[in-house]
């Protein structure tokens, strides 16, 4: 049997677990082991499906010490006129990259890919089956807590019935390989994944009637133009951010802050008829949006239960199954609910979102922490877990725990220089970046600090209602 010694032992190569590992490298002269089951480092995005993209800009993922993408803005598409969306396959290069242009050749990083950890040091090679013992002289971290689940490998909830075709979205752009082609395809799921499938139908020449969309709930969305990183966005984005926090000071209800958020021009919503109740941060342009408005045969009868060659079952009544319909089974949820938990353990690390919706950021952030300060309590109170929304009313909790982070941060003056010099922070560089002549821009970012007080007591007692 094998044997290594390392000070940190990561559970998992894909995003969160590079971005602890580069940020430990960079302050710290720790040595540091990663484990994983994938082949190469990237995590999920090795299995997804082949037109999967960031939905937020390239210059907020990845990890600290190496920038994602050109910094470049689109120049066709629905996203044109904004920064750059890495897709799936230049996140996946990118890891690699990372691995082997700078986690390698630090000398102080040990990858064991294709191998899974078994517990109490035991790592086991799922090639061979041998066995390695590591030695973990200071913590092991557990970055695949939050793990997302994914179409490629997701079980779904329902029964599907005998001669119902049913496939997960990557195999859509494999369709050209079938000597028959579905004329109608019917897609289940209402979140991103499901916005992607119907946006490439529709890009590839699909005519909008010929898709059927089976949606369980509408979703609020962000839009795009709010969250780019350049200052020649700064009235956008930071117009957006003071809106928020007016919103958050001044709503009476959760949905009252999101038609706030709305009229504000950063919420979006694909179906104006109908009142979203559900939020998961999906960011999308509003050309996006004017797109996938586009189908229009769209069923609302909660969850799929059951598929077969006559009927669709659905939570609240059934719908005729259309003849000869390809199935896009989108109903994977990226963000499971986990409960939160303390994210320093004595011994164990368990990363999980110190700032919603950036997992990279966090995880940079934590390993940070992990580096420069003393104990676990001092390492919690900068880090307290933020708790990811699945309904309105949770969006007030995690921006309550959002805010109250920023301010700890803020705080901190070695914290706070760090995040302000972070290449995943996006936004401080450009406020640090506005002309103190410009009193207008000067104006907005006073009031958003002067606000952020009255939005947290607001948000406290609308939550606590």
């Amino acid at each position: 049997m094998a044997a290594i010694e390392t000070d940190y032992l990561i559970i998992g190569g894909g995003a969160v677990g590079m971005a602890f590992a580069d940020t430990m490298i960079d302050e710290s002269d720790a040595r540091v082991t990663i484990v994983d089951r994938q082949s190469k480092p990237g995590g999920h995005w090795n299995d997804a499906y082949g037109f999967v993209a960031l939905h937020q800009p390239s210059a907020f993922y990845g990890v600290n010490s190496l920038a994602l993408g050109e910094g470049r803005k689109d120049t066709h598409g629905a996203n044109a006129g904004m920064y750059e969306l890495a897709s799936g396959a230049e996140v996946s290069g990118y890891y690699e990259r990372v691995m082997r242009q700078k986690l390698l050749p630090s000398g102080r990083v040990t990858y064991l890919p294709m191998s899974e950890y078994r517990g109490d040091g035991r790592v086991v090679s799922l090639m061979s089956g041998e066995e390695t013992q590591i030695t973990v002289r200071r913590k092991t971290v557990n970055s695949a807590y939050n793990s997302p689940t994914i179409p490629a490998t997701h079980t779904p909830r329902f029964t599907v019935g005998e001669g119902v075709q049913l496939v997960p979205p990557g195999q859509l752009p494999r369709l050209w390989l079938s000597p028959e082609r579905p004329s109608r395809f019917v897609v289940l799921g209402a979140g991103k994944t499901a916005m992607d499938a119907v946006g490439w139908l529709l890009a590839m020449g699909t005519p909008a009637d010929a898709i059927q969309w089976v949606k369980p709930r509408e979703s609020w969305l962000i839009n795009r133009t709010c969250t780019q990183p350049g200052l020649e966005f700064f009235d956008a984005v930071f117009g957006g951010q003071l809106a928020q926090m007016r919103a958050f000071a001044e709503g009476t209800s959760a949905d009252d802050i999101f038609a706030r958020l709305e009229e504000a021009g950063l919420m979006l919503r694909i179906d104006r008829s109908v009142t979203p109740t559900m939020f998961h941060y999906a960011t999308i342009s509003a050309a996006e949006v004017e797109e996938l408005r586009r189908v229009t045969n769209v069923v609302r009868k909660g969850r799929v239960l059951a598929i077969s060659a006559d009927s669709i079952t659905l939570e609240d009544g059934s719908e005729p199954a259309l003849a000869g319909a390809l199935y896009v089974d989108c109903t994977a949820s990226a963000v499971e609910t986990r409960p939160p938990v303390p994210i320093f353990q004595g011994d164990l690390i368990v990363p999980q979102l110190v700032r919603v919706p950036q997992p990279c950021f966090s995880a940079a952030l934590i390993a940070f922490v992990e580096a420069h300060y003393p104990d676990d309590a001092a390492k919690n109170a900068l880090c307290r877990t933020v708790p990811f929304p699945h309904d309105l009313k949770s969006y007030l909790t995690t921006n309550i725990v959002n805010l109250m982070n920023q301010g700890a941060w803020l705080g901190d003056e070695r914290l706070g220089a760090w995040v302000r010099q972070s290449r995943l922070d996006g936004f401080s560089k450009v406020a640090a970046a506005v002309d103190r002549s410009d009193a207008a821009r000067v104006a907005v970012l006073q009031e958003m600090r002067g606000t952020a007080p009255l939005a947290v007591q607001n948000l406290m007692r609308l939550a606590a209602a």
